[in-house]
């Protein structure tokens, strides 16, 4: 067996992704959709990538409507459909069968109630589970014991299937996630661009015409973001993805070693708090000085004397605050960058 357990961002982008996709159960789509992401991490583990392909792999990433492929993922040229349920009977035999009759392998997904942890229980050929309900249907009476079973290999025998390989792990080194803010490394004057896709190890890709000999991320910047028809910074950063192509806003792709943390993270329209307040205000970043160094290089308004001007949920661009608190006698505060922190409102 093989446990995997979901990050915040896989549960995210696992909900979205159902909803997307207009499902009459959304809940069940998105325990399959956790089901295939825990079975994603297992071939990345166990099996060489090379040889296994996952079809919803963007569709889920992006958060996108599915393609409607008859399999999940095809491994060693065998397609296989991954079943993801609570109830262990769902994986017997004939109710495989019935559900699913046509791909190759079945590879049955258990889950815990609040969806926290999910365990491959093991996978079986989909002609050996016809042979098995036919011997089934032979008897009358009491099943014998022997049959009254779950029909699963274990999970490490699935890459005997495929040519003989040493164990390789090939999980992501890169210490990025959506939504991290960033700069490139090296560059003291570079811009905080935001984290919005951890490519796959494998999906090597192209910048400036060469192929990228390493980890991919695609990062967007702020004042592009902004420029969209919503506030992105109360979308959940696992979404981040869909938005952008939703919206059609420019991605940058970067190697991972190439960018590192940002050191001032934060850019106008940003939610802040001065945490070492025993109740503090929400406040909205107005403008960030580019020297670093100065003493008190954010300025920042609070949200309830903005709310008490423009109105509650009303949204303006970043690029309009400081003007607007200046017309509007909105009292604006001086800070550090190293005196705040961020409290998203997603």
């Amino acid at each position: 067996m093989y446990l995997n357990t979901p990050d915040e961002i896989d549960h995210e982008r696992a909900h979205h992704q159902a909803v997307i996709q207009g499902c009459d159960d959304v809940d069940v789509k998105r325990i399959g959709n956790l089901g295939e992401l825990a079975f994603e991490q297992f071939c990345r583990e166990y099996l060489p990538v090379e040889m296994w392909e996952w079809e919803n792999e963007t569709a889920i990433r992006r958060c996108n409507s599915e393609s409607f492929s008859g399999h999940d993922f095809e491994v060693f040229g065998y397609k296989i459909d991954v079943k993801t349920s609570r109830d262990v009977s769902a994986f017997r035999p004939a109710n495989i069968l019935a559900n699913d009759p046509d791909d190759d392998i079945i590879v049955m997904v258990w889950h815990r109630d609040n969806e926290d942890a999910l365990i491959l229980l093991g996978w079986e050929r989909t002609e050996t589970l016809k042979s098995k309900v036919t011997t089934q249907e032979a008897y009358s009476g009491e099943e014998p014991a022997k049959l009254a079973h779950l029909a699963a290999r274990p999970m490490n025998e699935l890459h005997d299937l495929g040519p003989n390989t040493a164990h390789l792990n090939q999980k992501p080194e890169n210490p990025f996630t959506p939504g991290d803010r960033v700069v490139k490394a090296g560059d003291e004057d570079g811009s905080v661009a935001v984290v919005v896709e951890v490519l796959p190890p494998e999906k090597n890709t192209t910048a400036y015409g060469q192929e990228m000999d390493g980890e991919a991320v695609n990062v967007a910047f702020p004042n592009m973001l902004d420029e969209g028809p919503g506030n992105w910074r109360e979308i959940h950063p696992a979404k981040l993805a869909s938005y952008c192509d939703d919206q059609d806003i420019k991605l940058y792709t970067y190697k991972h070693t190439n960018l590192e943390v940002a050191e001032n993270p934060f850019t106008p329209g940003d939610y802040v708090i001065k945490p070492d307040y025993d109740d503090p205000d929400l406040a909205v970043v107005l403008t960030v000085a580019k020297e670093k160094d100065d003493d008190r290089n954010i300025n920042i308004a609070f949200l309830h004397h903005l709310e008490g001007e423009v109105g509650d949920n009303a949204y303006m661009s970043p690029t309009d605050l400081e003007s607007f608190c200046d017309e509007s006698g909105i009292k604006s505060y001086s800070y550090n960058y190293a005196e705040l922190c961020f409290e998203h409102q997603f």
